[in-house]
């Protein structure tokens, strides 16, 4: 196939998001407000809770099998590899720019976690139906690509709450920490010449918590526990015990696994198990199913996911051009690890993956394993740095900049791997 016509088959995805993104950003405009804030929070619950699971679980009942499982265990492994790279490389974009503490969750975050699930739901149907794909029949493509999609859209929530929600959450504590130390440190310098108090720790006490516990019912909570030379060794293995349970129970607070667990991730399972489960699927799937009629619900609402996914998206991007200045060192640094360096080595694992056997010969499949390393930044990293109030300004800058040049980056490397596959 000319080189031509495959640039032309990439560009015609990448211009039919950015064509109902535009329309979103134009929604989102506060004259128009059709898209304002509390409408893309209602509308992202839905499809957080609704279109995702739905669209997720139909497409995998649909096309994965036990065989076809098989086939596919390398995809799991390709997806954490992206995470571990782009990991490596925010790590040294962080050496480089020397970017506040509260920030370097985030920069971590933006380079090792991918648009796995929504970019790849709306290209890899959008590349099918062109009359230049170089993947055969359409509808073929269409089937088997929505599927390799939603696997990669499972695979990423996984990865994505358990390891970037947590590196974000210790990034702002301790920016926190550390703005909390400078303050006092401040403070301290101001007071100096009245006192000679020169530091401060962090959390001061109040006269009522500073006081010292007297004689009564309370005693009990303010004692130390006694030494083995005190005579009273069984006290120090009950602290010790009580202190274990709590250690363990704040480690599984810490991994959150409702998040882990997101809908998206349960319908997955839910596709995996219909899919996988011969009686199970012969009742569900194909036009003589008895239960047919709830596949095809489920498909119904998961067609709504792609176009409200883009115009959220596109609302999104305008808090970027109404943020806060940043370092322009931080937005290059990101912008050549996910468009430039990652890719370029997903070139290289995917095709010694092949060599090795680890992959088979179907040129969609390593198609969608290679532009898991070209795809820009996760949109629930704004989420995330939501929830802990760091860096969300900060967010909406940098996914305005990466997303606005996806269009030129996903072109090229989509019209790259594509005659690479082919």
């Amino acid at each position: 196939m000319e080189l031509l016509q495959l640039f032309i088959t990439a560009s015609i995805p990448v211009l039919k998001v950015l064509l109902i993104t535009a329309l979103g950003s134009f929604l989102a405009l506060d004259r128009i407000n059709i898209l304002g804030a509390e409408t893309r929070k209602h509308l992202n619950t839905m499809v957080f809770y609704v279109f995702n699971p739905a669209l997720v679980s139909s497409n995998l009942a649909k096309t994965i099998t036990y065989d076809s499982m098989v086939k596919l265990w390398f995809m799991p492994v390709n997806i954490l590899i992206t995470f571990v790279i782009g990991s490596i490389l925010g790590w040294i974009v962080i050496q480089f720019t020397r970017p506040p503490t509260h920030l370097r969750g985030l920069i971590l975050g933006c380079c090792a976690a991918g648009n796995l699930g929504n970019m790849l739901l709306i290209i890899i149907p959008a590349v099918c139906k062109e009359k230049g794909s170089p993947f055969g029949n359409s509808d073929s493509c269409y089937n088997y690509g929505l599927a390799y999609a939603s696997l990669s859209m499972a695979i990423g929530a996984i990865y994505l709450w358990s390891y970037v929600y947590n590196i974000v959450r210790i990034s702002s504590r301790s920016g926190k920490d550390s703005r909390g130390k400078e303050f006092c440190i401040s403070k301290s310098s101001r007071e100096s010449s009245t006192s000679d108090l020169g530091s401060c720790t962090e959390p001061l006490l109040s006269s009522k918590e500073f006081a010292l516990p007297g004689a009564g019912d309370d005693a009990d909570h303010y004692a130390l526990p006694r030494t083995i030379s005190e005579g009273k060794p069984e006290v120090v293995a009950v602290s010790d015990h009580l202190g274990m349970k709590q250690r363990l129970e704040g480690m599984f607070r810490k991994l959150n696994l409702k998040s882990v667990l997101a809908p998206s991730t349960i319908g997955a399972f839910v596709g995996f198990i219909i899919g996988i489960v011969p009686q199970i699927r012969k009742s569900m799937i194909g036009g003589g199913a008895s239960l047919r009629v709830i596949q095809d619900t489920a498909s119904l609402l998961g067609e709504g996911a792609i176009p409200t996914l883009t115009l959220i998206i596109g609302g999104n991007l305008l808090k970027g051009l109404k943020g806060p200045g940043i370092q322009k060192s931080l937005i290059v640094g990101i912008v050549l690890a996910r468009y430039v360096a990652l890719p370029l080595t997903g070139i290289l694992i995917v095709k010694g993956a092949i060599r090795f056997g680890f992959v088979h010969s179907d040129p969609l499949y390593q198609f969608v394993l290679l532009l898991q390393f070209a795809l820009p930044p996760a949109m629930n990293i704004g989420t995330i740095t939501q929830l802990f109030g760091a860096g969300e300004s900060e967010c909406s800058v940098i996914m305005l900049w990466t997303y606005a040049l996806a269009s030129l980056s996903l072109t090229f490397w989509s019209t790259f791997f594509m005659w690479l596959v082919a």
